[in-house]
C-alpha cells in the first residue's frame, strides 16, 4: 500500500461528548414520559406532569446543545447548512437539531511525510526522494469550507511541488543545494494552502535514493575530484615555496653575511644529527677552508710542522 493510500484510510478515533450523549438520553426518556403521560400512568395531576415534562425537555436540550472543544481545537458550526461560527476553546451551546458541528479543526503544528518515486532530474537521472511537511490551520473557516479534505490536499500538493522541484534540477544540484530546494518546495506549496486558510512552515528531505549503477560513477566522480584538489593544493604550496626561495635568494645576494651564516646553519644541522660523514657543497667547503672555523687549516699545518721535525 502506497503512502498517500495509507494516510487515507487512517480511522480517527470516534470523539465522545458526555454531555451530548446523556442529553439524548434524557430526550429519550422524556418521550417515554410524554408517551406514559399521556397514557394516565403515573398517577400525577395534568398540571405537575406537564411542568415536570417541561423542565425535563429543557434540560435535555441544554445537555444535548453543550460541546467542548479542547485548547487546541476549533469547531465549525453550521445552522442550517450555512456556516454560522467558528467556536473554542472551552465549552460552547449549539441549538440542538438546528446546528450542527460539521468539523472540529486541530489547530496544532502537523508532520505529513510524502515521497516522490522513479522521478527523473533535469539530467534524466531517476531517482526517488521522501520529504517531510510542517504545517498547521491558520484559519479552521477557510479550511473547512474551501476544501474538501485539506489534509490530503496538503500532501498532494507537497508531492507535486516536489516532483517539479525534481524536474527542474539537475542530480548535483539537488545533492549539493538541498536547502535551496526545500525552500522551493515550501514556497511552492505555501502559494496554494494560503487559500485553504493553512500554511507551510518548512519542508525536510529525508532520504534520496539513487540507482545503484550511478553510485559506483558517483563515488569514482567523488574520487578524482578530491585528487584534483589535493593536486591543485600541492601545486600551490609549490609555488608559495618557490617564492619564498626567490625571496630568499635575493636577500643572500645582497648580503654576504648571511649566506655565510647560512652556511654554517647547515653544519650546524647536521652536526647535531649525529652524523659521522657529511656532503656539504663545494662552495661552502671552499668558505669553510678560508675561514677555517672548526680549526682544521691550523690543526693540518701542525700535523705537517710535526712530520717535518
Amino acid at each position: 500500500m502506497k503512502k498517500m493510500e495509507y494516510v487515507k484510510n487512517i480511522k480517527k478515533p470516534r470523539r465522545f461528548n458526555i454531555a451530548a450523549n446523556l442529553g439524548y438520553w434524557c430526550f429519550a426518556f422524556f418521550v417515554i414520559a410524554v408517551f406514559c403521560a399521556a397514557a394516565g400512568i403515573g398517577g400525577l395531576p395534568p398540571s405537575t406532569a406537564a411542568a415536570l415534562l417541561s423542565a425535563w425537555f429543557v434540560v435535555s436540550v441544554l445537555l444535548i446543545g453543550i460541546r467542548k472543544a479542547d485548547e487546541w481545537q476549533r469547531a465549525i458550526v453550521l445552522r442550517f447548512g450555512k456556516f454560522k461560527a467558528v467556536h473554542g476553546p472551552g465549552l460552547f451551546f449549539a441549538i440542538p437539531f438546528i446546528d450542527r458541528v460539521a468539523q472540529i479543526v486541530d489547530m496544532r503544528i502537523r508532520v505529513s511525510d510524502f515521497s516522490a518515486q522513479e522521478t527523473l532530474t533535469l539530467d534524466s537521472v531517476a531517482i526517488t526522494v521522501d520529504a517531510l511537511c510542517f504545517w498547521l490551520v491558520w484559519d479552521p473557516e477557510k479550511a473547512v469550507l474551501e476544501v474538501e479534505t485539506y489534509e490530503d490536499a496538503v500532501i498532494l500538493s507537497s508531492k507535486t511541488a516536489l516532483r517539479s522541484a525534481i524536474s527542474s534540477s539537475d542530480l548535483t544540484t539537488f545533492l549539493r543545494h538541498g536547502d535551496v530546494i526545500e525552500k522551493q518546495i515550501q514556497s511552492d506549496v505555501d502559494k496554494k494552502t494560503n487559500e485553504w486558510g493553512v500554511t507551510v512552515l518548512y519542508t525536510e528531505i529525508t532520504d534520496i535514493q539513487i540507482p545503484e549503477a550511478l553510485q559506483d560513477s558517483l563515488s569514482r566522480l567523488a574520487q578524482a575530484e578530491r585528487e584534483k584538489k589535493g593536486r591543485i593544493l600541492l601545486a600551490e604550496a609549490e609555488i608559495e615555496i618557490a617564492k619564498k626561495l626567490e625571496e630568499a635568494a635575493r636577500i643572500y645576494q645582497n648580503c654576504e653575511p648571511a649566506i655565510k651564516l647560512k652556511a654554517f646553519s647547515i653544519l650546524n644541522e647536521g652536526l647535531k644529527a649525529g652524523n659521522s660523514m657529511m656532503l656539504i657543497p663545494n662552495s661552502i667547503a671552499e668558505e669553510l677552508k678560508n675561514t677555517d672555523i672548526f680549526g682544521l687549516q691550523a690543526l693540518g699545518e701542525l700535523r705537517n710542522k710535526q712530520k717535518s721535525e
